[in-house]
């Protein structure tokens, strides 16, 4: 059994006991010719970042005791990700930190703001009447000498809504769903106000626990029914895919669906809509007299961190304190749709097979080939790093993502939230271009995630984009620790452990634990969710202590009992479930193989429920309430 780091260790300073690092300041108000003094800071965290890489080339006794990079108080709005490499790294003795100079969070951020708002002066067509009176329009930001094109926007530091077919739950179902023709059939009253000619607009589906987002191609009408035809390469993915189906269910209703990205749509204060020719915004604001007072921000980049490190040089010992990271993009759905199979992981493609099986599952009737959202910050080849006091907002996949050979990282006392795909992700889901039912069995031990900590951190208005992310994902990865977290908030799964759907082991997937975390409001969008979800053989894994409460269920969902508080899923074995807390007796297992145990879990482990969650020191998360969830 692995020796978990103790809790204690991750109350993080940013320089060890006794010892005075070297400081290097940076102002997001200085110009960038500054020495890196308190007095002349540089204006650019690159600039720190390079005369730190000079410092530890050259061995200058300065930096015995650690190196410090200092930010002031302010945004530090980024033109493109900042890189930590092999030449960067610190040492155990002598570390380097990125760390808010005083008690405000630096805010490290990857967007521009939109600015220049103007009533609408013509008419733009397919502009309800209601909104003719309202609605203001900016044009788009320049990035690289080009406007840019987004598919988000921050007023005043929340996410508006791209104006959609849908307010609030009230969405349609579809009609049907012709799988030979590659049609999908839908009232015509959904296109009520829309003309024939669908540049831009994207259709949303329900596919049980994940969505699917579709351009629309061509819509034909047919008396009170719309034909509608999507691009590629989505419109071959999402009609030759199985999993997750879309679904047809006369008793309790076929798949709901919502129209996206059309002036047609933007009926309600809070909504915007971006011209796809002109690139110019439309926005009815919530509050007119203060749209001036307040920021509009959209995002230009994927990512603002990435540690790139390599299997025989990993970035070592790098730590941010105290940092804001917000604004990210993903334009993937805008330019080649979005169907995925789990978790946000997106299909390049997907069929049926016509002779089930595997040698390591019989069964199996369904190929799959995917990829992995992008994060706002990422890790490669990283040891010894740590994230402790920060907060990761606004962004449109996943917050921190740890892809591959991090080892020996903590994260603690973090903030996740306004997150459209999922907060923390770490370990693999197959290597590039191997179908991900296929056992990763690396032969490279150096590319294993292993020995983490992700510990009392809030992860909250997790997956609000698309709806079948979730709040913590880890994957192939072990000796992973998930501890005292609150989460909460998620339109899908609250911890999702392992992958693979077999029982066959991974050296790279075992001595997980997933202990004392407070779950609760999950499932806001979708369902076949859990507080806790397991897949694949993972010896030596112990879900213990968790108080897990409050699914939502969605009233629209055609089977709304299938959820659970812990769900072991398809070849989940080896794992020790106990003195877990639950509202409820209601949990599933499904295809699952040997040697799990399930011990005191349920209602009666009252004990439980008041230990589970954030720890003192750490209550200050929980001060700002959840977003009503989109």
């Amino acid at each position: 059994m692995k020796r978990f780091l103790p809790l204690l260790s991750l109350f993080l300073t940013s320089a060890l006991p006794g010892q005075s690092p070297h400081s290097i300041w940076v102002s997001a108000s200085a110009i960038d010719d500054g020495d890196g003094s308190r007095t002349a800071p540089y204006g650019s965290i690159v600039t720190a970042l390079r005369e730190a890489r000079e410092l530890r080339r050259l061995g200058d006794d300065r930096i015995r005791d650690g190196l410090q990079i200092l930010l002031e108080e302010g945004t530090y709005s980024l033109q493109e990700p900042i890189f930590l490499r092999w030449e960067d790294s610190g040492t155990p003795e002598a570390p380097t930190v990125i760390a808010a100079a005083g008690e405000g969070q630096p805010v490290i951020s990857g967007g521009v703001s939109v600015g220049d708002w103007a009533p609408v002066e013509r008419r733009l067509q397919d502009l309800p009447e209601v909104a003719r009176e309202h609605v203001v329009s900016a044009p788009a930001p320049r990035v690289g000498g080009r406007p840019i094109f987004f598919r988000d926007l921050w007023v005043g530091g929340k996410r508006a809504q791209r104006a959609w077919s849908s307010n609030g739950d009230q969405f349609r179902r579809i009609l049907a769903w012709e799988k030979e023709e590659q049609i999908c059939w839908i009232p015509a009253e959904a296109l009520s106000g829309l003309g024939d000619e669908p540049d831009g607009l994207e259709l949303v589906i329900h596919q049980m626990w994940a969505i699917a987002i579709l351009r629309v191609k061509e819509i034909t009408r047919h008396g009170d029914r719309v034909a509608v035809r999507f691009h590629e390469p989505e419109n071959r993915v999402q009609f030759e895919h199985p999993w997750p189906p879309v679904v047809i269910n006369e008793e309790r209703g076929n798949s709901i669906f919502y129209l996206t990205n059309h002036p047609a749509f933007l009926d309600s204060p809070g909504e915007w809509y971006q011209d796809p020719y002109t690139g110019r915004v439309y926005y009815w604001p919530r509050d007119p007299g203060a749209l001036e007072r307040k920021a509009a921000i959209v995002p230009h980049l994927e990512t603002l961190v990435r540690f790139e490190g390599t299997p025989g040089k990993p970035v070592e010992h790098i730590g941010f304190k105290g940092i804001s990271f917000r604004h990210t993009t993903w334009m993937r759905p805008s330019e080649a749709g979005h169907v995925p199979l789990q978790a946000g992981f997106y299909m390049y493609e997907a069929y049926k097979l016509k002779r089930p099986g595997t040698p390591d599952k019989a069964s199996l009737e369904n190929q799959a080939w995917v990829g992995r959202k992008p994060a706002g910050v990422e890790l490669r080849h990283v040891r010894g790093a740590f994230f402790h006091d920060c907060s990761f907002r606004a962004m449109a996949a996943s917050g921190l993502d740890l892809v591959t050979g991090v080892k020996d990282v903590r994260v603690t006392g973090n903030l996740f939230r306004d997150m459209g795909g999922s907060g923390f992700v770490t370990g693999a889901f197959q290597e590039e271009g191997v179908e991900t039912h296929v056992p990763y069995l690396p032969q490279d031990e150096r590319l294993i995630c292993e020995r983490i900590t992700f510990a009392n951190n809030r992860v909250t208005d997790i997956a609000n984009q698309d709806w079948g992310c979730v709040g913590v994902l880890v994957g192939y990865a072990r000796e992973v620790e998930v501890a005292h977290n609150e989460i909460s908030h998620l339109a899908y799964t609250g911890i999702s452990l392992g992958w693979g759907w077999t029982q066959t082991q991974s050296p790279a997937l075992r001595d997980n634990w997933i202990h004392a975390n407070h779950i609760h409001n999950y499932g806001q969008r979708v369902y076949d969710t859990a507080g806790i979800y397991t897949l694949n053989a993972q010896p030596g894994t112990r879900i213990t202590g968790n108080s897990i409460h409050s699914i939502a269920r969605p009233s629209y969902v055609h089977d709304p009992y299938h959820w659970s508080y812990i769900y072991l899923d398809e070849g989940s074995s080896f794992i020790t479930v106990a003195d877990n807390w639950t509202e409820r007796i209601k949990f599933s297992t499904n295809s699952t193989g040997p040697g799990n145990i399930w011990r005191n879990t349920g209602p009666d482990a009252v004990g439980v429920r008041g230990k589970a969650g954030l720890q003192p020191g750490f209550e200050h998360l929980l001060k700002s309430p959840p977003e009503a969830h989109r």
